[in-house]
């Protein structure tokens, strides 16, 4: 006879308690930060019950595209802080979902401080805010604010060491109170794209901006003959980028497709990967690269050389040093064979260390550390 679920001898239930999650994402657009949580819900246990509070439609879509059962709560954006109205949709919005854990997710250091604080203003509920890049204060004012909502956190996360450390530092907070999660994403077979030009192509995928540093690019393509730059992306600096490569008699040999939903596949093009950003933490891009076998040339900023040992995984150069960057892609367009040995070392170490899954158990693992669960059942 079969013992039933109270009778001596039944076996406990082990499996972990469910964990409602709400996920606080106030961006306007899609950037880094908004794709990465995006792979994070995608690769949760289907014991976290994810709902994404969002600003833009669009940009919830996008976050959710990969988790089917993922609710989401969309509440009007924060111009100022006379928006009284839209604050306290904000508040509502929490309060009436009462979740076990907000996630807060923060673009810079000294976004999202509206998410945070009616997460900590809602009864119960352990509030936990990633770093998704590193950033300097645009006023004093944002210091002492960031203190304040940081000495109420349940948890406080980093996508890289180093960025962790550079934010403790730039906000005055004790050292080592940041812990790190590293991105990760998931590998995914490539369907090649044609090559779109002769010869050697040095390409990036990222945002048009003037933290991508793509110009420092350009500058260093003049001592690159024959080398062609391919820019998958879009932003502001498009018609500046445009104007300088005709100015530094390079525009034949720069090109600049747009922004694109398959834009990896774009990396099959590319003999190496350049990001020659000002500033980072943990890009993606650099990830992605990696698991496409790529060498990767990079500016080391951020936890960039987390992933890019230098002359293992690719070559760090300094930011804004043009003969410099054009000194490592030189070494790597001239030499196919230490290229090859670089992607290879590099798509090795993305799979070991940076994979989505690594990412999403992680974080099931802090999500029940803050509640004072052991994640067993036993909580």
């Amino acid at each position: 006879m079969q013992a039933g679920p109270g009778s001596v001898g039944a076996r406990p239930d082990r499996r972990p308690p469910a964990v409602r999650v709400a996920y606080y994402c106030d961006a306007a657009e899609v950037g880094g930060a908004e794709i990465s949580l995006g792979n994070l819900l995608a690769a949760l246990d289907r014991r976290v019950r994810p709902t994404v509070i969002a600003t833009s439609a669009e940009v919830a879509e996008r976050v959710v595209a990969g988790r089917p059962d993922a609710a989401v709560e969309l509440v009007p954006q924060i111009h100022r802080k006379r928006d009284i109205a839209s604050i306290a949709a904000h508040f509502r919005a929490l309060r009436g979902l009462r979740p076990d854990v907000a996630h807060v997710v923060l673009d810079n250091p000294w976004a999202s401080h509206w998410g945070q604080i009616a997460a900590l203003s809602t009864r119960g509920v352990r509030t936990v805010a990633v770093e998704q890049l590193v950033l300097p204060p645009p006023r004093r004012k944002n210091v002492r604010l960031k203190r304040l909502l940081t000495s109420r956190l349940a948890a406080h996360v980093a996508v890289g060491e180093r960025a962790a450390r550079e934010i403790e530092t730039l906000a005055g907070l004790r050292a080592g109170s940041i812990r790190t999660i590293h991105n990760g994403i998931a590998d995914v077979e490539l369907v090649p794209l044609p090559r779109p030009a002769d010869g050697p192509i040095v390409g990036s995928v990222g945002r048009l901006e003037h933290q991508k540093g793509y110009d420092t690019l350009l500058r260093a393509l003049v001592e690159l003959p024959g080398v062609t730059a391919v820019l998958v992306g879009e932003g502001t600096q498009r018609g500046p980028l445009e104007a300088r490569a005709a100015e530094l008699g390079v525009a034949d040999r720069v090109l600049l497709p747009g922004w694109s939903d398959e834009a990896r596949r774009h990396l099959t093009t590319f003999d190496v990967f350049c990001l020659p950003s000002r500033f980072e933490a943990f890009p993606l891009a650099v990830l992605e690269a990696m698991l496409a076998g790529l060498p990767v040339v990079a500016s080391d900023v951020g936890s960039v050389a987390e992933a890019v040992h230098q002359g293992e995984t690719g070559l760090l150069v300094r930011p804004d040093d043009p003969a410099g960057l054009a000194t490592a892609l030189r070494a790597l367009v001239g030499d196919p064979d230490r290229a090859r040995a670089l992607g290879e070392a590099g798509r090795r170490l993305a799979l070991e260390r940076f994979t989505v899954g690594a990412m999403a158990r992680a974080y099931e693992s802090l999500y029940d550390e803050v509640l004072g669960r052991r994640g067993d059942g036993d909580g």
